[in-house]
Parts: C-alpha cells; structure tokens; sequence
C-alpha cells in the first residue's frame, strides 16, 4: 500500500511538471538558504563545545576606576592559582602579543596566527593528535605544534614531526600534528610555541614577570562540582596574599561557554559573536523556509479542483478519506525529499560562497553529519508546514464545499490563499527596506568627512623588539630615505594608527581648574611635527608643533577634550600637565574619527615625544602606489633585512572595521532577493489560481467588448492591494527592526519614510511584473476555447 502511495505520488509529480517545478524551485531555494542560516546559527551557539566546557572559565582583569575590562592577566598568576587553589585543576596561558618571524623558503613572514601557550593548553582543550605528542614539547622550549594545514605548507606530503623551523633566528623542532581548528572554535591558531621559549627572552621575561603587566590570557579549568564565585573569591584572595600592587584590579571569570558572547571587554584577540544577531538571522532563515512552503500550500490548493474527478472516482472505488490523506502526504513528503536532494547539491556549491560571505571556514566534507541534521530538520519542519493543509483540503474534497468555497478548516480558500501571500511580502518587504537602510548608512560612512584624509595612505610599523636608542635613530633614517623618494609626498611617525586608535589613559593628565574629582580616560597620540600636513588634519585654533625641541612637552588637544576637561578660555598658552611632563596647550585640532562610527569622539591629547612612537605613515604621490611601495620596500630591506614588511593601506584599514556591518548587508541583500523570488512565485501560483477559475467569465468578458487592458487591470487589482496591504503592515515593523540596529552607529543617518516607499515600489514592480504574464496570457485567449473549458 505505501509504495502504491509513493507511486501514485510521483505520477502526480510527473504529469502536473509545471506545478512540481515551480514547488521543488521554490523549496529548494528556501531549504538552501534555511540550512547555511541554520547551520552559522548552530555554529554560533556551540562555540568552543567540548565534554567539560562548563568546568573551564577565562580569567577577566577589571578597573573600576575608569571602567576597562580586560581579557588578560599577568603571567605569574596561573602559576599562584594553580599553587595555592586545590580547587583549580589546571590552568593555561595564551599569549598572541609576540608574533613570531617565521622563515619558509627564503622568505620572511609574521606568524600572525601563532600563539605561544604553556604545557596544559593541549590537555585542557582536548586537541587530537594526528601525530607526536605534547611530551616532547613540554620538555623542550624550542618546540613546535603544527596544524594540518600549515604543516603541509611546510613539508608538503613528507613526515614533519622531527623536522625544523627556523623561527626568530632559532631552530624550533615539529613535536606534533593537529588538526586545524574548527569553524565554532575561538581559538583560530595555526602553530602554537611553548611560553618557556618566549620567556627566554631577558627583556620579555623582565617585563612579563611584573604583576601589573598584563600581557596573558589565561584560562582555568575548576574541579567539578566547584563554584564559580567561591572560586573567584579564593582568585583574588591569591592575589592579595601576594601583596601586589594589582590589589585594587580584582580578577572575574567568564565560562568557556559565555565567551563567544561577551560584549563588556575593551579589546579581544578572538572573534566575538552577537546573540541579537544569531537571534535575527535565524528568525529571517525560518521566515525564509515558511514562505517556501507557503507556495507549496498556494500552489496546491489553487490545483484542488483540477483534482476533483481523481477524488471522487477514488472514494467512488471505496478509498477512505484516511487513504487519500496518506496519499497527499506521501506526495508533498515526496516533494520535500526531492526538494532536499536538490537541497544538498546547491548548499554545497554555494557553500564557498556563504563561507566568503560570513568569514567562517565551513568545509561540506568535514560539516556533513551537522549538515545533514540541519538539513534532515529543515526537512521535517518544510514538510510539517506544506503538507498537513493540503492534505485536509484534498482528502476532504466535496462538490457542495467546492460551490461555497469552503474548506475544512471553515475559511475562504481564496482569503486564506491571500493572507499568505500577504504575509510573503511583509517579509520581503522588510528586507529591501532593511537593505536600504543598511546600505545607505554604510555609504554613509564610507562618505562621511572623518577630519583627516585616508586615502592613499600606507602605513608600517618598526618591530618592538628592538632598543629603543635604535628605534629612535631608525626613525630618522628611514624617513628621510623615504622623503627623497619621488612617488612619496609626505611622511610621519607616530605611536598608533589613526584609524581604531587604542592607546588612552585614564588620570594622566592636570590643568589649571580641574575637578579633583575628575579622572576622565584620555586618547593619547604621539606624533612628530609632518603628522597635520600628512594627516590633512584642521586647526580649530593655535598651531601644531615646531620642527625645533622647543615643542617636546607642549601638547595639542581635540575639540572634545577642551570641552570634556571643562579648559577655561583661552585654552591656548594655559599649563597642562601629561603623565608628569609639564607644558602647554599649543593648539586645539578639529575633532576628527579616531575610533568607529559605532563610538562616539572622545577627548583626545596629541604630543611630540619620539620615544612613544614606531608607527610610519607614508602619503603617495599621485597615482604612484606601485613605485611608493617598491620605495618602502627598499628602504625596508635596507635598514631592516632581518624583519619581514608588513604594512597596509589607512582605507583599508577603516573598512576592516565595519566588516562585519558590511557581510550584514550583503547577507541582508542576498536574503531579501531570496524572498523577493519565493514570493513571486507565490503570486504566481495565485494568479495561476484565478485564471483557472475564471477562464469563462473572461471568455464572456472578452466576447462583450472588454478590452485587453481592462482584463490585466481585474486580474492585477486584487494582487496590488495585497502587496499594497503588505507595505503598510510591513513599513513601521522595518522602521522598528532598523532603528534598533542603527542605534548601534553614534554617527548615522536618519530613517526616512522614502526608505520604506522605495522597499513599497520595488516589490508592487515585481509583482507587476510576476503577474502581467499570466494575465496578459489570458486577457489574450481565444474566447470560444475558453467557453468551452471544462
């Protein structure tokens, strides 16, 4: 009986293609968007899963005196907290702040994605060994760990455990092989070096071995059964026991489990999700998937009366209305499966795609069996929603239902039809207007005067592990070699980028007046006296530095730290005091972005101390990129033939900071097409729908004079104030959704009602459109053929 049902469910398929196409189209598409959404989403949620996850918690450092919270900690606490807390069964450190210059062929490059750790790290977070082990790294400090993936780029196919790197002039041996990190790990690190060959480093170990210099990430894995805020307590109790001067810097923990989450910390060496985020996204691949089989109902239902004669004869012949149920749902589970086969390929030839889209390294192979859950879930819900309806119409088919138009659920199969159209196009609609706002607030950005000038601006940095005597004559040298260079313009040094600057203190600064009470947390910028001109900086008032000495304790402020520090007038001439070197107020700048657009200005102090600095930033002249960069490159090579040249662009650096802004919009944009052609299918099923039944009354029509255009404009009336009813409901529900995503920008554009009516006229177009064959196709018909349509 099954298989007669499957048999008769694919003959069905088979014999109605157009109807099957536009269902197995419309699924396959929604199930493809709903399992790559549904599989970032499952991504997301189980980050950093493992057996003992919830046993495992990162150290947090706080300053509640001026609100920074930290994601590292000293170096010599691991080693107190395991010492002194039996309730801590082991501890790991992580440190990425000193990158490794790594030689391959010949050829110098930063291990950007390396991380010195020390001997739990392996055993804490459960790493499988493809081969070696952790003993002979622990025992040996020049040791190293590869991935997969980087192994390969080393020896190829050959056998690298035993095999040497040369790295930071030394020769580290392969101890061991892992396999690369997962897309739902935060630790995204392709060679791990013990802690131990750091620290033999006098300079490093000096500094690290300080307890107020926090330069680790450490991680602590409790007993089971131990409670967090006891353990906490016992933390910080270790750290007053060692009466450091940390003491008033008290220690949190945040579980394994949270991390991925977190919003609180000032900067991260991980990537850092947004459970707001994860929550829209998988709410639009749901809405996605609904409106997919939202035409499978449509297109069903607007076929029932062709269906009619297959009915009756079957329930003529005795088949119960549980038999004709079965068989429905045979067939829309037949429809489904095949829609998911198809599922599948274009997931997988899409998946690169998705992967450039979400910065995730998702690899189908490897993403198989959560791929299939994904999928074998999607199919349920898609066969869920599309078959239990259709199923109750079909199987309880009857003449004088059919006459009143009456299902057996007691609504108008035609309102029921339309409510769901309408609810196709609130989704698309939200999703244009999403796109709008989404991209006019991006260009926004990328338009918006910053107050210096980006463009055509490379920038490097000297390596910090050099002297300072040496840094400072380097700066001199390299500069100057550049200045004489034709494709150069201009060149400046300073202590950080311009572009997502990070360096501020808080209580470093006095002037004449200040609120004692005041300690606000201050940007610092040390530059050298060509920063304004290379910048394009603006001067509100006063002057920027001198080329002479007479300049080194003077200082430049913002236009917001002259308001912020409450500075009487004239600021100019008036004493100010910078982390203990005393000197005046020469000028005040034009505010300018020193941060995101997502952060509001902040009071910013500008000096002129050579020391600080180890930034260059080199404008190009002209259309010259090739020739500046093969310039510094030169000089580079010349001065420092030992260290790799990194460097980058000031733009790019800018854009790097909305990438996740950007990938939202471009997600935002590919889903609402996504929607926007499911719901045209939908229309057209619609319009299918009423061709169909009023083939005859548009005979008769024609046959009294009725003109082409009048029997578009009856067919197309009722569609248009559908989408038109989807535009009013859908408008504040976008202005809503928007306004809370913009409210995360300090600087943005406002939400404007020719947003929503651009969102309103693309999807009234596309239904236009979507519709105008159909109905042109039947205003066309010959009249005698259809009046003699059965």
């Amino acid at each position: 009986m099954l298989k007669n049902y499957f048999q008769t469910a694919w003959r069905n398929i088979i014999k109605h293609k157009a109807t099957s196409f536009i269902n197995i189209f419309g699924l396959s598409v929604g199930m493809t968007a709903a399992v790559l959404i549904f599989l970032w989403a499952q991504n997301e949620r189980n980050f950093d899963s493992q057996p003992d996850q919830k046993q495992i918690y990162r150290l947090t450092t706080r300053v509640p005196s001026i609100g920074w919270v930290w994601e590292s900690t000293p170096l010599l606490l691991a080693e107190a907290i395991r010492t002194e807390l039996p309730d801590v069964q082991k501890t790991a450190r992580l440190n990425t702040n000193n990158l490794p210059v790594v030689s391959l062929k010949g050829n110098l490059f930063y291990g950007k994605d390396y991380a010195y750790v020390d001997d739990d790290w392996f055993s804490m977070f459960n790493y499988r060994f493809i081969a070696g082990s952790t003993t002979a790294f622990n025992a040996n400090p020049f040791s190293i760990i590869l991935t997969k993936s980087e192994a390969r780029r080393f020896f190829a196919d050959a056998n690298p455990v035993g095999q040497s790197l040369h790295i930071d002039s030394v020769d580290y041996q392969v101890r061991g092989i892992v396999p690369d990190a997962s897309p739902n790990s935060s630790f995204q690190y392709k060679a791990f070096l013990p802690i131990s060959a750091l620290l033999t480093n006098p300079k490093i170990r000096a500094n690290d071995e300080n307890w107020d210099n926090a330069n680790y990430i450490t991680f602590v894995k409790l007993a089971p059964g131990v409670n967090m805020e006891r353990a906490t307590r016992k933390i910080n109790d270790v750290i007053k026991l060692k009466g450091k001067a940390s003491d008033n810097v008290p220690v949190s923990m945040i579980s394994l489990s949270d991390m991925h989450f977190e919003t609180e910390i000032q900067n991260s060496v991980f990537n850092h999700g947004n459970k707001n985020t994860v929550l829209i996204i998988s709410l639009i691949g749901g809405l996605l998937l609904l409106i997919a089989c939202i035409n499978y109902v449509n297109l069903s239902t607007a076929k029932a009366g062709l269906r009619a004669k297959e009915v009756s004869i079957r329930k003529i012949t005795g088949a119960s209305r549980s038999d004709l149920f079965t068989q429905f749902i045979g067939e829309s589970f037949l429809t489904s499966l095949v829609a998911a086969v198809i599922t599948l390929i274009l997931v997988r030839f899409f998946l690169p795609l998705f992967n450039e889209l979400t910065g995730k390294d998702f690899d189908f192979r490897y993403s198989l069996p959560i791929l299939l859950q994904v999928s074998g879930v999607t199919l349920i819900s898609s066969f869920i929603l599309n078959s239990i309806y259709p199923a109750l119409l079909l199987s309880s088919f009857s003449p004088i239902n059919v006459f009143r138009g009456v299902t057996i659920l007691k609504v108008k199969d035609n309102t029921f039809r339309k409510g769901l159209v309408i609810i196709q196009f609130i989704v698309s609609v939200i999703l244009i207007a999403a796109t709008l706002v989404i991209y006019k607030q991006m260009q926004f950005i990328q338009q918006k005067d910053l107050g210096y000038s980006k463009s055509q601006v490379v920038s490097f940095a000297l390596p910090f592990t050099i002297n300072r005597d040496r840094k400072n004559a380097l700066l001199k040298t390299m500069k100057q070699e550049l200045l004489a260079q034709s494709a150069v313009q201009s060149v400046t040094t300073s202590n950080q980028p311009l572009v997502n600057m990070g360096s501020a203190c808080s209580g470093c600064a006095d002037w004449a007046g200040r609120d004692t009470s005041l300690r606000p947390t201050i940007a610092q910028l040390s530059v050298d006296e060509d920063f304004q001109k290379t910048m394009d900086l603006k001067m509100q008032s006063g002057r920027w530095f001198n080329r002479n000495t007479s300049d080194k304790h003077n200082v430049v402020l913002n236009e917001t730290a002259l308001k912020t520090l409450s500075i009487r007038e004239p600021a100019i001439g008036q004493q100010f005091v910078f982390k203990g070197d005393t000197g005046q107020i020469i000028g005040i700048a034009k505010d300018f972005t020193f941060k995101s657009m997502h952060d509001k200005i902040g009071p910013l102090v500008i000096f002129n101390n050579a020391d600080w600095r180890s930034y260059f930033a080199v404008r190009i002249s002209g259309n010259h990129t090739r020739e500046a960069l093969a310039a510094v490159e030169t000089v580079w090579k010349k001065n420092l033939p030992e260290v790799p040249l990194e460097y980058s662009f000031l733009d790019e650096q800018f854009s790097e900071l909305y990438t996740e802004d950007t990938r939202t919009s471009h997600l935002t944009l590919i889903f609402a097409c996504i929607a926007i052609v499911i719901s045209s299918l939908g229309v057209f099923s619609l319009v299918a729908f009423e061709v169909e039944h009023r083939t005859k009354e548009i005979g008769i029509r024609k046959i009294l004079g009725a003109p082409i255009k009048g029997i578009v404009s009856m067919l197309s009336a009722d569609f248009v104030k559908l989408v038109f009813i989807s535009i009013l409901v859908a408008s504040p529900i976008a202005w809503w959704v928007m306004n809370k995503w913009i409210q995360n920008f300090v600087y943005r554009i406002p939400i404007n009602w020719w947003m929503f009516a651009i969102a309103g006229v693309i999807a009234m177009l596309i239904t236009l459109i979507t519709i105008s064959f159909q109905a042109i196709k039947a205003a066309m018909a010959n009249p005698v053929k259809s009046l003699r349509t059965e």
